[in-house]
């Protein structure tokens, strides 16, 4: 396919969400939904192009973008609606796509009854899709404002999503999504406005490496931007928003809220404030590593004193987010690598989660753990898959949650010195304390005397259609590593030359 050819398709993958969202809220409920999901499908379809195997250079910049679109946007300001995909980006576009096109599809066998008659489906499904234009446009954009404008389009959506297809909660649950992400979304645009005031340019590719900003600029830009992204991922101890926006949140707003929301952040740690801002980066490193040790340590403590099944999972992201701070913490190609397939095994496992937590949820009506004992003998199917997910997630070697975990503690054990090692050996210790969790959800949960009745016990094939790519991706990505690790290898090690300056 013509170089030409693909660079436009980064302009069609935000544009057919785009239109898809368009339909499905101007057709009627069912059509609108099927509208959705063909759109869904087809924004799927037109990502996996963006591939390639060579890494060539634009520029002499550590962003060298596979495909690129530079257009001007406003051209008063230097403005520029410049998108670009590469290695680092690219795994969690398609990421973001597949899960998008599973939720949409999954809504056609069951959409969350909301509590009020607007909250149709063909609604439901036209917000999935704004909430994709906006992750989408944020894995691709390449200009600070641009990225900032993506970065808030998921606001609005996402909060419809949890305030009208939510839980009994669901009003208290919504406001405190918007009031963190808002908190955040000043820090992210006074950071940015720093960053553009002070180099004269909005250009991501220009400014990695931190061009001509001088120090002083750096560490306050990456205080400022470190924080904006902390509340969007979330990081401990700016987490609190995430246990009741996963409780309350319908099962699709889960996914998508835990499968690829929650990267915006960990990706613009490492595309915008390490990259922007490399001096700052260093100078923040250990207080860094400390916090993500210490949201390990504490959501794994955390995790195990709670008694229902999604505020466990959602506790549990807090934990994961932990190793990949530590990894970005280290400020090195191992731990880099190991925070984005941490990024790419989470999203995939912890989607897995909690499509399954909503399915336990609507057969058992309950999600407390106490009224969920004996899963295997009332539903061996999907007791095996919760058993799946969750050895997935404590990191069991050959399957996709290892790598991250074990990379971060090797690229800290690596960087050496005292704070490292003590951060590694505690960070080993919290993977444990996950371990811990996980079977104890397990004992509750699968085994034990069988209590109350499952309405189906079964699984619909819609279930089974909507789950297997993500058991799949768990298995190729914990015994392939290198589908991830090799396409970002370059990029990375460009990304790291560029931050030891």
């Amino acid at each position: 396919m013509g170089g030409v050819i693909v660079r436009w398709l980064l302009v069609a993958v935000l544009a057919v969400p785009a239109l898809g969202a368009l339909l499905a809220a101007s057709l009627p409920s069912r059509a609108g939904q099927v509208a959705g999901t063909v759109a869904a499908a087809a924004t799927l379809g037109l990502s996996v192009p963006l591939y390639t195997d060579s890494w060539f250079s634009y520029g002499p910049s550590a962003v060298r973008p596979w495909h690129e679109v530079d257009l001007n946007w406003v051209p008063g300001l230097d403005l520029r609606f410049h998108l670009g995909v590469d290695g680092v980006s690219y795994p969690l576009v398609v990421l973001t796509a597949l899960l998008t096109l599973l939720c949409c599809a999954f809504t056609l066998w069951r959409a969350p009854a909301p509590d009020s008659s607007p909250g149709k489906g063909n609604t439901l499904v036209a917000l999935l899709l704004v909430i994709e234009v906006g992750i989408l446009g944020t894995f691709l954009a390449l200009d600070l404002v641009l990225f900032f404008v993506f970065f808030e389009v998921v606001l609005l959506p996402m909060y419809a999503v949890i305030a009208v297809w939510g839980g009994d909660g669901r009003a208290h649950a919504a406001r405190k999504f918007v009031l963190y992400t808002l908190f955040g979304s000043v820090l992210l645009l006074v950071g940015v406005l720093t960053v553009v005031v002070s180099a004269g340019t909005a250009d991501i590719v220009a400014l990695t490496g931190g061009g001509e900003l001088s120090r002083s600029t750096q560490i306050a830009a990456f205080v400022l931007l470190a924080i904006a992204f902390a509340v969007k991922s979330p990081l401990w101890p700016l987490h609190t928003w995430l246990p009741d926006a996963h409780t309350q949140a319908p099962t699709v707003g889960s996914v998508i809220l835990a499968g690829v929301l929650l990267k915006m952040g960990t990706y613009g740690l490492i595309r915008v404030a390490v990259g922007v801002a490399p001096e700052g980066a260093r100078w923040a490193a250990p207080a860094l590593g400390i916090l993500a040790v210490a949201a390990i340590v504490v959501g794994s403590l955390v995790c195990l004193a709670q008694t229902e099944l999604k505020r466990l999972i959602a506790y549990s992201s807090v934990g994961h987010m932990g190793f990949v701070l530590l990894g970005i913490a280290t400020l090195t190609t191992t731990g880099i690598q190991a925070a984005l397939i941490g990024n790419v095994a989470h999203g995939v496992i912890t989607g897995l989660l909690f499509f399954l937590a909503g399915a336990i949820k609507e057969r058992a009506h309950t999600g407390e753990l106490a009224q969920l004992g004996g899963l295997r003998e009332r539903s061996p199917w999907l007791a095996g898959l919760l058993a799946f997910a969750a050895i997935a997630s404590l990191g069991l070697p050959g399957l996709a949650g290892f790598w991250g975990e074990a990379f971060a503690v090797v690229a800290s054990l690596d960087k050496g010195g005292p704070l490292w090692t003590t951060l590694a050996a505690v960070a080993a210790v919290g993977g444990a304390l996950t371990a811990a969790y996980f079977l104890r959800l397990l004992r509750r949960v699968t085994h034990g005397p069988a209590v109350g009745a499952l309405d189906p016990p079964g699984l619909a094939r819609a279930e089974v259609a909507a789950w297997a790519p993500l058991v799949l991706l768990a298995l190729i990505v914990g015994l392939l590593p290198g589908l991830v690790l090799g396409m970002a290898g370059g990029p990375v090690g460009a990304l790291v030359e560029a931050v030891r300056g």
